[in-house]
């Protein structure tokens, strides 16, 4: 078990930049995730890319900004909500199982397996037996995930109550934004303290060696997002070969026969 102790109030400030400057490290970021992306396809390996949070921290721009980069293809966002009627039925873990990804993929999990912890703990949905157990649980799911050749990155976004305030009233005024909207972000704002609790708990049950927390104060979006990608960037790419990989020998001679010597001329 990892021993830092993560304290949501005693979080560091992010780097006061720019908007044009969080706009460059976002983009820098976006083009080494490509890369990674390419050496996973080489590599055969995999990845499990964990995204919580307090309502209105910037999840799903950040997830956006990792999608609108990478090759849907092999990349899969995967927004957890309620479980369904058979679900509920079924052990918990059993639906993020069968969202894992294969070989060459990452998976993204807009919200997760934490929820057993979080919200089914605060609103009273499973006994405390249950989730007191769940902290072992998804600390043995996640070494299985790792020891099986899984990178597993865990990022949470924090926002003050203050921050949260003004990020609600925007959605509410906003048109467009009415439909981030839900019953639950009011219900949950209502139990503040028992939510900051619950996830400091989770901070100290489940944040390992095998699958560290990595915890973002996000009540500057723009900084939240770089700060995010960039902490993508670092742990996806370990032990990674980024270097360009180079034209198969065969496809070369192919495409000499066909298209000419000109074909095979760099652009760089």
């Amino acid at each position: 078990m990892a021993t830092k102790r993560i304290r949501l109030k005693s979080l560091p400030p992010l780097p006061k930049r720019s908007e044009e400057e969080n706009d460059r490290l976002v983009k820098a970021h976006q083009k080494k995730l490509v890369r990674i992306q390419q050496a996973l396809l080489f590599t055969g390996e995999r990845a499990v890319v964990v995204f919580e949070g307090m309502d209105a921290a910037g999840k799903g721009g950040t997830i956006r900004r990792l999608a609108w980069a990478m090759d849907p293809r092999s990349l899969k966002v995967w927004p957890i909500g309620a479980p369904n009627e058979i679900e509920a039925k079924q052990h918990y873990l059993q639906r993020f199982w069968t969202r894992l990804p294969e070989k060459t993929q990452i998976s993204v999990f807009d919200r997760s397996w934490y929820g057993r912890v979080l919200v089914e703990r605060v609103e009273g949905f499973t006994p405390r037996k249950d989730w007191q157990r769940a902290y072992r649980e998804i600390n043995e799911f996640e070494r299985q995930l790792v020891d099986n050749g899984f990178r597993v990155v865990k990022i949470f976004l924090h926002i003050s109550k203050e921050q949260q305030r003004e990020e609600l009233i925007e959605r509410m005024r906003d048109p467009l934004k009415r439909w981030k909207l839900s019953f639950d972000d009011f219900r949950n704002r209502a139990r503040w303290s028992d939510y900051v609790k619950a996830i400091e708990d989770m901070f100290d049950r489940t944040n390992t060696a095998v699958a560290p927390w990595h915890v973002v104060a996000s009540d500057d979006k723009p900084a939240a997002r770089a700060e995010a990608l960039g902490i993508l960037v670092k742990q996806l790419s370990k032990g990674l070969d980024l270097s360009l990989p180079p034209l198969d020998r065969k496809i070369a001679r192919t495409a000499l026969k066909m298209l000419g010597k000109d074909a095979l001329k760099s652009e760089r």
